[in-house]
């Protein structure tokens, strides 16, 4: 497990010249929760107090309002057996839900959780978030996408760079103060990025906080990052796994 880990952390970091001087953070954990390991995580936000999660699998996916305390699912409205869920966001007064490779996305009431309507767009959907203008999608690429909640329009296209090399592979997605915070596929970090340049401006190694006991570690991997605007708090969890973190950056970290 540990020479997994090892191999995964930061690849590209170790190439960075020193002059980059990109912060690698290595964040604090101010609390533990349960999470349901039975849950594929592929969104997680928090929407006035409420903790939200979208999960995935076919024939297994969701999006549920959760409990933070206990891990319960408090409500909960499954997606057809036909589309592989991934990430989700709240909107104003909707909840968007992307799917894998159906190229069809899913609607909801924010309050009620019953499904408005469905929106297509082209290729894979991975990552959600929003601006609170446009929604921020990732799909897999080293390129965001801002779409109009409207009508699904492109508005522009965001590549993701570190050193000016493309970061592949950029997954769930979460807005935090004026940046986007996004995990690496099969890599147990977060990405904070410059959303008007695409730069990637520190790096959270999460590489410590991995469960042990996980099942497969190249399946059941750190996705799921939530940020609450209303106290500052910012949780992290993964597929499958047993537990959420609330984490804390420290003022430096190396």
């Amino acid at each position: 497990m540990m020479r997994w880990l090892t191999a995964l952390v930061l690849p590209f970091a170790a190439a960075m010249p020193a002059q980059a001087q990109i912060e690698i953070i290595r964040p604090e954990i101010v609390a533990t929760y349960p999470h349901d390991t039975d849950a594929f995580t592929q969104g997680l936000f928090i929407s006035d107090g409420q903790l939200f999660e979208s999960t995935g699998q076919f024939g297994e996916s969701n999006l549920r309002r959760v409990d933070l305390e206990s891990g319960a699912v408090l409500d909960q409205r499954d997606l057809p057996d036909s589309v592989f869920g991934e990430g989700s966001t709240r909107l104003g007064d909707e909840i968007f839900v992307l799917t894998w490779m159906s190229q069809t996305g899913f609607i909801y009431n924010a309050e009620t959780l019953e499904l408005i309507e469905t929106f297509t767009y082209p290729g894979e959907g991975w990552g959600l978030t929003d601006n609170g203008d446009a929604l921020i999608m990732s799909d897999g690429s080293d390129v965001l996408r801002f779409l109009d909640p409207s009508d699904m329009s492109l508005v522009r296209e965001l590549p993701v760079t570190l050193n000016g090399r493309p970061v592949r592979r950029v997954n769930e997605l979460e807005w935090i103060d004026g940046e986007i915070w996004a995990n690496v596929w099969q890599q147990p970090q977060v990405l904070r990025i410059d959303p008007e340049s695409g730069a990637v401006t520190a790096v959270i190694n999460m590489r410590d906080h991995v469960p042990a006991n996980i099942g497969n570690p190249r399946d059941n991997v750190l996705n799921g990052i939530a940020h609450d605007p209303e106290t500052g708090r910012i949780f992290m969890t993964g597929k499958r796994w047993p537990v959420l973190y609330e984490i804390a950056l420290p003022d430096a970290a190396q």
